[in-house]
């Protein structure tokens, strides 16, 4: 590492006239060598030391010199104004989010220990960026939110917690900035540890993954749910060693980027599977339920009592006469599809002659018919799907896990919409705090993570295709004068503006030519002129122009906050 300490300082002390020393062969770059200090009091070494290295950096920066390309580091970008108020908006109703659910905000250090990160993360521990050794701890820059928050929640012996965080995470990951994938980029995660009933904070979870992407108005999405417990049971059944529970999970994950047979592929060429238990695995990892809609309220009631309307209903779907089953819901025919995707697969999955002898499935499936029993109560399971081939690649999941993504139309000719790219994941990790706790005490916890990145990609092509301008500032008044010399007229009043919290700018130049601010308020979106003239400074009033309509109407001054705050209502 370059450390430039005292030698920074020492060169600030050097006295000024250097000599340029014997001209360079053409061709070369030109060096300066210095006849002070005196030779016996040159720290020679140091400075040699110093020099070399800076030659050294330039020279393989592209070539040096002023010619060098400026870039920023692969899977990284600057973030112009549009897009950090693009940004600002979209965190800003993802927190209101967070806040409506009783969240409280923490934060931790964007360094964590290397210890504290490995073996947390399976495979994609490869990912993490490792740090050199700084005064004697190795550290490594955080991979994700959770586990920081696995570890703040072990180290400050905390049982009971709902919280949110937001910050910036880096994976040494392949980008593809396109889809907003990069090496450094903001996460949104919400979690609520402690010891509850069942599902309910994990239907919560969801419900905040519906009610963000609801709100944002992306398009249509889809949840897909699954259960490490019956995935591993899934393994289980299939032959599969305990060992190899967590590659071949980390294999299935691949399914919604790869077909199935190159993960077939996978599991026997690389993770030494059997042909025999990878088709086996095949044949469960590729059911899914087919989400329809949402299932009436009343309905749901009346199923759970085994009352004759759902009977009829039933009946009246599968044969896809739903809108004429006659029951609590006539007239409505929005609300006659149901989601029976998820709760059917349940229920054939808890009839599998296998799986309902394994304690882990029927955990899981019992889990899992409860949480789709909330879900209809929160109104949302027409976006949820139960999906065996969601496995979410983390080591620290031990329960539910689901991920949130887009989908979209190809052509009119389509009649199942496809996937364009995951936009939400979370899960239940029950085990992670007892790792850090020195008796192993667990805390159970369940959250979610947004992808803002993936978000802000999406809403940044649909600005750019519309053509609209995002307004970069909040001024609300720009401070202008149609004369010379009026520089302390203008001062003064902006002084005022900001005194009493209106949002002002002025150009700085002594005397600014009249049309050149006035077209900057056009330019910047500033609603408001106040202009103060020779004439206005003898009135006393203030010239108030609505930027807009360019009416203009000359205010006493003791008057001008009280209209400019009228007119800056909503």
């Amino acid at each position: 590492m370059l450390r430039l300490g005292p030698l920074a300082a020492a060169g600030r002390l050097l006295p000024s006239g250097p000599r340029l020393g014997p001209p360079c062969p053409a061709g070369d770059r030109v060096s300066l060598s210095w006849s002070w200090p005196p030779p016996p009091l040159r720290p020679v070494g140091d400075r040699g030391l110093l020099s070399r290295q800076v030659r050294a950096t330039a020279g393989s920066a592209g070539g040096g010199g002023r010619g060098a390309a400026l870039k920023t580091p692969k899977g990284t970008r600057d973030h112009p104004p549009a897009h950090v108020v693009l940004r600002d908006r979209l965190l800003a109703a993802v927190v209101a989010c967070f806040k409506r659910h009783g969240a409280a905000a923490i934060d931790t250090p964007v360094l964590e220990l290397r210890e504290t990160l490995t073996g947390k993360y399976g495979e994609d521990a490869k990912l993490i960026y490792e740090l050199q050794d700084q005064g004697g701890e190795l550290l490594a820059l955080r991979y994700d939110l959770t586990v920081p928050f696995a570890r703040y929640l072990a180290m400050n012996k905390i049982t009971k917690m709902k919280r949110y965080h937001i910050a910036k995470v880096y994976r040494r990951d392949n980008p593809a900035t396109t889809r907003g994938r990069y090496r450094e980029f903001y996460q949104c995660d919400f979690d609520i540890a402690g010891q509850f009933d069942p599902m309910i904070p994990d239907a919560e979870c969801l419900k905040i993954v519906h009610e963000i992407l609801s709100d944002l108005q992306l398009g249509d999405f889809l949840i897909k749910v699954n259960d490490r417990r019956i995935l591993n049971a899934v393994f289980a059944v299939c032959g599969i060693p305990e060992s190899k529970f967590i590659t071949t999970c980390s294999t299935v994950d691949k399914l919604d980027k790869m077909p199935w047979e190159e993960v077939r592929s996978e599991m026997v060429g690389e993770k030494g599977l059997s042909p025999e238990a990878a088709d086996h695995i095949g044949e469960y990892v590729q059911l899914h339920g087919e989400h329809r809609g949402v299932e009436p309220l009343a309905l749901f009631f009346q199923a759970r009592q085994g009352g004759p309307a759902m009977k009829r209903h039933k009946a009246a779907y599968t044969t896809g006469q739903a809108h004429r089953c006659g029951c609590c819901c006539t007239g409505r025919p929005e609300a006659w599809l149901v989601s029976t995707g998820g709760l059917d697969l349940i229920e054939r999955l808890l009839q599998d002659p296998k799986l309902s002898q394994n304690k882990l499935a029927k955990e899981g499936l019992g889990d899992m018919k409860l949480l789709f029993e909330y879900l209809t109560l929160f109104g949302i399971t027409g976006k949820i799907s139960f999906d065996l081939s969601l496995a979410r690649g983390l080591d620290y999941y031990t329960g539910v896990i689901f991920e949130a993504v887009l989908l979209q139309q190809e052509n009119d000719h389509v009649e199942e919409p496809v996937s364009v790219g995951s936009v939400a994941g979370g899960g239940r990790y029950d085990g992670l705090v007892g790792m850090f706790d020195p008796k192993g005490r667990k805390v159970p916890c369940v959250g979610v993570s947004i992808g803002i990145e993936r978000i802000f990609s999406i809403l940044e092509q649909r600005v750019k295709a519309s053509g609209d301008k995002v307004r970069t500032t909040e001024t609300q008044v720009l401070v202008a004068t149609p004369q010379k010399h009026l520089l302390a007229a203008r001062l003064k009043l902006i002084s005022e503006l900001w005194d009493a919290g209106i949002k002002a700018e002025m150009l700085y130049k002594k005397d600014p030519k009249l049309l050149k601010q006035l077209q900057y308020c056009e330019d910047m979106g500033i609603p408001l002129a106040a202009i103060v003239g020779e004439q206005e400074l003898t009135d006393g009033v203030i010239k108030l122009r609505d930027v807009a309509t360019r009416e203009e109407v000359d205010i006493p001054r003791e008057k001008l906050l009280h209209e400019i705050r009228r007119r800056l209502e909503p």
